[in-house]
């Protein structure tokens, strides 16, 4: 193909802010011919993928630039959110959509003579996170950034992410996430805001020239967090806001001393020491060395976050009582609470405030975002580990209690076990520094995720708080953006939905309401039938690409996708699998309705009996995938390294949607909206957002099964086991017998016997309680499916009653009631060519 030559310097200042399709393909050609160096002709993927993303970026760096110059002016409140995950994906599809420019993209790329497509599969998902705690993070900065709130996101900039998962012979496999080989397009790197972070050494007294006691931490091993900033693309584009990621650095690049003298590994080690700080997410904790380096994460990316928030701050302001009408800052769970005992220091350590004023402050800019009732996810580290890391902040956190301690005393009724249930530290065994106590006791408002959630931290884990402090704890149920979620990665439904509506419910999904009586209209199910047939055959495709599995796009595509866990229950699902693979052997005749099985997730790498639940599926997929006698009435897929972009296949794909928790566990969920939106029907427990789903699509939408909270409660208090549960259902005692007998293990007959032994004993998350109510109700899924229409009209009023659920109606809910910080107001559709 002959290309045409770049752009001249003259033409290149108008180009790089137009949004039509000439202007992208002479910027794209400018890039790649005058940055990545290449000629068009020789260009490679890789090549094409960088110049098209800073074709991109160019568009959006000026608005990037006066939103934060309008921020300075308007001397607006600023909300900083404080998460160890961001799992934004990739940056590209979400940045075109957002700005407008997508069909212009493609036009530009087709001149070129470039699949577009293909370019776009080169991006690598940023590797910042894991589950849902990342991906809600990422949803809420999209919508701070539409709705126009002075936000930026602060986290690690993780050289290697969690773990790139693979199977080998269906077991977990980790290896590094290489994100960052080909660098990053999206980042600017800001050496100038870098900060020191210390660690170890010792605590004096000392006085200073007005004799008042202050504390000097001494003799400590430092590094340097570094800051990388991503731009994070409002709908529209008319707020750009700010991720922040710190990489840690150290205070000496090389010991010159000791390399002189050929020792050269302590010559680095310095650097060494430094950079596992930032290189992997969640490192495992199995040990002291990783609970150590988790802790120091913690307070890497906290302490430098909160040196630049006050940095930040003090260029316009000189009254630190003002701090919380300036700033709001946002943790989200207990990874960040190390921020209570940090801001107390740098206020009274570094700007010499009385601790009492220093409190008064600090407690009124944080907040505290809860998402678990798991106690062990509720983090607690060892006294004497927080001695010898930060023994300043153990200093505080110990003042702190003690003076919170003397308050709860003066409540009425309270004796020494509430006093030693309120405290801050676990006395029991091991001493213990509780994260989720502190973070509480030093923030303004607590919040829950789903309303059964947080009623039920006021109820359990913080019901001593919760008396102590009665008006501390709202709700804020979860949401997520359906500019990612819905737009951009469901084409043939957007497009449906704006013909049958118009444009605008990107920004008001409210606005969904409007399909509910097109739910009738057989003309429009039928197209709601195609755009997920379309839907189907793209995900038919990936599976065979992937797993080798082939599909039929007719068959119910049944789908539970998120991180593996017990209470998340992907056994219950599994058990289900292997009833349902004898019950077609038995009766091969019957009128089957074909059904696809699809999994996804990672377990943590020291989980044992979640990596065990991973084998165990790819087993029974192995076996029954290769059994004719089923054909294509069943076929089940284990789907390695799911992340952001495999889920953006999945979820427009997927006819069911599996949220199957144990009731009082889930915080609240966000896949189960995401499916919903999608056009999925729900089957799942009254648990998290699933109460509130019910709600809005109504119970003849949804299919409820299993035991709620309050009977999960009562059976754990009667002594439950699951062998009564196991011994009343045949299907469930053949199924389990299978398992563990090897049918599924030839090569390891016993491999399964802990699995199998756990659910005939204590059985901790009820799967054999909630079998027989969860196979019953799949029986009527696959009996209404059969019904084309009527499952179709269920279909589409679930993604008409989902407006509720969008990130902006959460966000909106926070700025109003927890953080004081007014967005720009309403908002209009992006101005572009689409």
């Amino acid at each position: 193909m002959d290309f045409p030559p770049a752009p001249t310097a003259s033409s290149v200042h108008g180009v790089k802010r137009g949004l039509d399709a000439e202007a992208m393909r002479q910027t794209i050609l400018e890039w790649l011919v005058y940055s990545v160096g290449k000629d068009p002709a020789h260009a490679t993927e890789q090549d094409w993928f960088t110049a098209l993303a800073l074709a991109v970026r160019d568009r959006l760096v000026d608005q990037w630039m006066a939103t934060s110059r309008d921020a300075y002016a308007q001397d607006r409140k600023r909300v900083y959110y404080l998460s160890l995950e961001f799992l934004i994906g990739r940056s590209l599809t979400n940045s075109m959509a957002n700005l407008g420019i997508r069909d212009a993209c493609r036009a530009a790329m087709a001149e070129l003579g470039v699949d577009i497509d293909t370019i776009l599969s080169v991006e690598p998902d940023a590797a910042l996170g894991n589950g849902g705690l990342g991906r809600l993070a990422a949803c809420f900065l999209d919508s701070m950034a539409t709705l126009g709130i002075a936000g930026m996101g602060y986290g690690i900039r993780y050289d290697f992410g969690m773990f790139r998962q693979r199977f080998d012979r269906g077991v977990q496999v980790e290896e590094p996430e290489d994100w960052l080989r080909h660098g990053n397009p999206w980042e600017f790197e800001r050496a100038e805001a870098s900060y020191p972070i210390h660690f170890y050494g010792h605590v004096e007294e000392v006085r200073d020239d007005d004799g008042h006691r202050r504390y000097v931490w001494f003799n400590t091993q430092d590094v340097l967090a570094v800051a990388y900033d991503t731009p994070v693309v409002g709908w529209a584009g008319k707020t750009i806001n700010t991720l922040r990621l710190w990489r840690a650095e150290p205070t000496q690049e090389l010991n010159l001393v000791e390399f002189n003298k050929g020792d050269y590994f302590a010559a680095v080690e310095d650097r060494v020491m430094s950079e596992k700080l930032s290189a992997v997410l969640y490192p495992a904790d199995s040990h002291i060395e990783g609970q150590e380096l988790r802790l120091r994460q913690e307070y890497f990316f906290t302490s430098a976050s909160l040196q630049d928030i006050l940095r930040r701050f003090k260029q316009d302001h000189a009254r630190w009582d003002l701090l919380p009408d300036k700033v709001a800052i946002q943790l989200n769970d207990t990874h960040p609470a190390i921020a209570v005992p940090e801001l107390m220091r740098l206020l009274m350590d570094g700007e010499g405030l009385a601790f009492d004023v220093a409190w008064e402050i600090a407690r009124n800019t944080i907040n505290y975002t809860n998402h678990t009732l798991l106690p062990e996810a509720l983090e607690a580290w060892p006294v004497s580990l927080i001695q010898r890391v930060l023994p300043r902040h153990l200093q505080i956190i110990y003042d702190i209690n003690a003076r919170f301690l003397r308050q709860a005393a003066r409540t009425p009724d309270t004796d020494d076990a509430r006093l030693a249930r309120l405290s801050l530290i676990d006395e029991n065994g091991e001493r213990r520094v509780r994260m989720g106590n502190l973070a509480f006791v030093g923030s303004r408002r607590v919040n829950g995720v789903s309303a059964l959630h947080t009623e039920l931290m006021k109820k359990t884990v913080f019901a001593d708080l919760h008396r102590e402090f009665p008006g501390r704890i709202v709700n804020k149920t979860n949401g997520i953006t359906p500019r990612r979620w819905l737009a951009q990665c469901n084409r043939p439904l957007s497009d449906l939905i704006t013909e049958a509506i118009g444009a605008g419910w990107e920004a008001d999904l409210e606005r969904l309401e409007r399909l509910a009586p097109l739910a009738e209209d057989a003309g429009f199910r039928d197209r709601f039938i195609a755009a997920k047939r379309a839907n189907k055959d793209r995900l038919v495709g990936y599976l065979d690409q992937v797993v080798g599995v082939e599909a039929d796009p007719q068959a119910l595509f049944d789908i539970q996708i998120k991180r593996i866990h017990e209470y998340k229950r992907q056994h219950l699902n599994i058990l289900h699998t292997i009833a349902l693979y004898n019950e077609i052997r038995d009766r091969p005749t019957a009128n089957w309705t074909p059904r696809v099985k699809v999994f996804g997730g990672k377990a943590a790498a020291n989980y044992v009996m979640a990596k065990l639940i991973i084998k165990l599926g790819n087993d029974v997929a192995r076996v029954i995938n290769h059994d004719p006698a089923v054909r294509d009435l069943l076929k089940v897929a284990f789907i390695p390294n799911y992340n952001v972009s495999a889920a953006e296949i999945l979820i427009p794909a997927a006819d069911l949607s599996e949220q199957i928790s144990t009731a009082g566990y889930e915080a609240s969920g966000t896949g189960n909206m995401k499916f919903a939106l999608n056009g999925a029907l729900t089957i799942g427990t009254l648990d998290g957002a699933n109460v509130e789903i019910r709600e809005q699509v109504g119970p003849d939408t949804i299919y409820i099964f299993g035991k709620t909270a309050d009977d999960v409660r009562a059976l754990k208090a009667e002594g439950y086991d699951g062998t009564g549960f196991i011994d009343r259902d045949p299907r469930l005692k053949r199924a389990l017998d299978m398992v563990a007998t090897g049918v599924f293990s030839p090569d390891d007959r016993d491999r399964y016997r802990w699995f199998v032994d756990t659910l005939r004993g204590p059985d901790p998350f009820l799967v054999t309680a909630d079998f027989t109510s969860y196979h019953d109700l799949q029986t009527e899924v696959s009996e209404t499916y059969l019904d084309q229409a009527e499952w179709m009209r269920r279909a589409v009023l679930n993604t008409a009653k989902m407006g509720w659920f969008s990130s902006d109606r959460t966000i909106a809910e926070y700025a109003r009631e927890i953080w004081n910080a007014p967005g720009l107001g309403d908002l209009a559709a992006p101005e572009a060519a689409e």
